[in-house]
């Protein structure tokens, strides 16, 4: 037997189907308004980016003078202080130059002496002349007044024509050579003259002929100096590419020195964020190397002047009928707290996480004064010169000056750790394995 009872219809309840539509309602209104809350109060005073890298000074280390590798002092990952030797190219050829230009120093020296001496004699020669001069005049004025008392006795007979005219004839001769004498006199003044001319104003030691040789000299000796590389910063050794018995030439990058103690960060915000970043405002950063257990704190120090694509290789040709529209990013330089960097040094390139509190406005969007102080400055590359000097002033002086065999000692009081070094870079292979 069929059962043909229906089963029962729910009975609709639209009171309660109104209550939870409102109740979501509510959820949803309540939720925006705390999101728009939470943006307003928190949340715009605060932007973000983690398209931040880490930057520093990754000194590169080029040879001014080419040469022949004969050491190595550093080797990657090395910590290296500034004034230690890096590389020592062969010095044979440097000692010649500075050998040579010592020997035409001392030459020119010689012959300049001599130059100022010669003075002397043509003094007196134009003095011996005047003499003779004078000599000569007396000697004509007598010979002249022997003709004048002559002449009126020729006419009573006195006096014969013979002696009248022999008379004569010796006052030409005197007048003769009084003029002799006078182009003697002159000839000689012209001599003094163009020897004082190249001699007057100065002596033998700022002759410009001595002062060309010394600078030889220095020119030979910096030639020398820079056979030695060293390192002009405080920093770890990277990308050593040099090697024993290369020839390098001026220029060639051999190794980088990076300065892990001086870093920064550039954080790259795009064009939108711009408005509310200032110079000054302050940051925290996380480094994905850490995590967030380790937090950063840093100052932005400057904006960039123009965005990564205006700078790059290849700037991107937005006037193309193929043009796509790219949201820009701009540089920010952030530096960072040195007691932070103490605790957990980072490297250069890795990957930061910016959060720069935007509420304070006060500070400028660039910078507005020129810097009062370098960025960087070394005064380990002029440590040869006094010794160039020195060896100069001896030259010049006529003191006997031995050649150089070898580089000065370095002055730096890095020279006994450069040279500990040395000794470990000339050990075996098997001992610079297990080091």
């Amino acid at each position: 037997m069929t059962d043909n009872t229906k089963p029962a219809t729910p009975t609709a309840n639209p009171q309660g189907r109104k209550k939870g539509l409102t109740a979501v309602a509510a959820a949803v209104v309540v939720a925006a308004i705390a999101w728009g809350g939470y943006h307003w109060m928190v949340s715009s005073n605060f932007q973000t980016t983690d398209n931040a890298y880490v930057g520093g000074n990754v000194v590169q280390i080029t040879p001014q003078v080419g040469g022949t590798v004969t050491s190595i002092g550093a080797d990657d990952t090395d910590f290296v202080k500034p004034g230690l030797l890096l590389v020592q190219l062969d010095t044979a050829d440097a000692l010649v130059a500075l050998s040579q230009a010592e020997s035409q120093l001392a030459q020119i020296v010689r012959q300049t002496r001599t130059l100022y001496a010669n003075n002397a004699p043509l003094m007196a020669q134009v003095a011996a002349k005047q003499a003779d001069l004078s000599r000569l005049k007396a000697e004509a004025s007598r010979t002249a007044d022997d003709v004048a008392r002559r002449r009126p006795l020729t006419l009573t007979g006195a006096v014969g024509q013979e002696e009248f005219h022999h008379a004569q004839s010796q006052a030409k001769s005197a007048q003769d050579a009084v003029v002799a004498a006078q182009a003697a006199v002159s000839a000689a003044r012209a001599q003094l003259d163009a020897a004082e001319a190249r001699t007057k104003g100065s002596d033998s030691s700022d002759y410009p002929a001595v002062l060309a040789a010394s600078a030889k000299v220095r020119e030979a000796y910096l030639a020398l100096e820079r056979t030695r590389l060293i390192s002009p910063v405080q920093g770890f050794v990277a990308k050593r590419g040099v090697q024993l018995g290369q020839r390098v030439a001026a220029g060639s990058p051999l190794m980088t020195v990076v300065d892990l103690n001086n870093l920064w960060v550039d954080a790259n915000f795009k064009e939108s964020q711009l408005a509310d970043l200032r110079i000054g405002q302050k940051t925290e950063l996380v480094a994905d190397v850490y995590g967030d257990k380790v937090t950063y704190h840093g100052t932005i120090v400057g904006l960039g002047a123009g965005t990564g694509a205006a700078f790059s290789l290849l700037p991107a040709q937005n006037a193309t009928g193929n043009w796509i529209k790219v949201v820009q990013r701009v540089p920010v330089r952030i530096s960072l707290a040195p007691e932070d960097l103490k605790a957990h040094p980072l490297r250069v390139g890795l990957s930061m996480e910016v959060k720069v509190n935007v509420s304070d406005k006060s500070g400028a969007m660039l910078a507005a004064d020129t810097r009062k102080a370098p960025v960087a400055q070394t005064a380990l590359y002029g440590n040869a010169m006094p010794e160039a000097e020195a060896r100069i002033a001896q030259i010049i002086a006529g003191k006997s000056v031995a050649p150089l065999t070898g580089l000065p000692a370095l002055s730096s009081d890095a020279a006994p750790a450069a040279s500990e070094r040395l000794a470990q870079a000339s050990t075996p292979a098997h001992h610079a394995v297990t080091k």
